[in-house]
């Protein structure tokens, strides 16, 4: 193994961490007015609802999926009576139906931020990083579906379960469980650690208030009424 994969698969998960939770204390200890979404519904309402919802909805499934596939021991996946080929297959379906749901939403929101003048002149150079950061991310996860298809021994799944739960529980050896498995796995993996890097320098905090952001999703319209009217815009 080299230097750099010892780095990226050994060092960086907790670096990534460490940044993920530390930087979110500092900005909610300094700057809690900025802990919000910092929504743009009254600016432009048409695509962002629905792209929210769909992006919201795919990046959820996302999240869970990964945590609970990656960090459940292959024994309990074995004793349910599941196979690791199943279990792979089960993974590749779910997330590709979930990631292709979280993609045509973030599509919107990234079509809306571009063309809507009005919602680009309020737009942060970090919104621009984070949604094409995640976009980067979402299509390398999406580009490893054929791969899991050309290997459906579930060997893979494995390879990453394991390094998945030795970083948890703080083993060195870590790295060396996923030093065959294929380059877009790794690129994928180090992206989406660095997301959680990017995390408390961006509007991705608003997640801590609503935690999952599961009630956004069913939440009633905001209406933003004119000053001068009194009536709803």
């Amino acid at each position: 193994m080299s230097l750099t994969h010892q780095f990226f698969f050994g060092i960086y998960p907790y670096i990534a961490m460490v940044v993920f939770l530390l930087g979110s204390l500092v900005r909610f200890d300094r700057d809690q007015y900025t802990w919000r979404s910092e929504s743009s519904q009254m600016l432009s309402g048409g695509l962002l609802r629905a792209g929210s919802n769909l992006f919201h909805l795919g990046i959820i499934g996302l999240f869970f999926g990964h945590l609970v596939g990656m960090l459940t021991p292959a024994d309990l996946v074995h004793a349910l009576g599941v196979t690791a080929s199943q279990k792979q297959m089960l993974a590749v379906v779910a997330g590709g139906i979930l990631g292709s749901v979280c993609l045509i939403g973030l599509l919107m929101l990234i079509a809306r931020r571009l063309n809507d003048p009005r919602v680009r002149a309020t737009s942060k150079p970090r919104d621009f990083v984070v949604l094409f950061w995640i976009l980067g991310t979402l299509l390398l996860g999406l580009s490893t579906v054929p791969l899991s298809l050309q290997h459906r021994d579930g060997e893979t799944m494995l390879q990453l379960m394991a390094w998945a739960q030795h970083i948890v529980t703080f083993r060195g050896d870590a790295p060396a469980m996923i030093a065959d498995v294929s380059t877009v796995f790794k690129v994928h993996m180090v992206a989406g650690m660095t997301l959680f890097i990017l995390f408390p320098f961006t509007r991705l905090v608003h997640v801590w208030s609503g935690f999952g952001s599961v009630g956004y999703i069913a939440r009633p319209w905001q209406i933003v009424r004119s000053r001068r009217t009194g009536l709803p815009r």
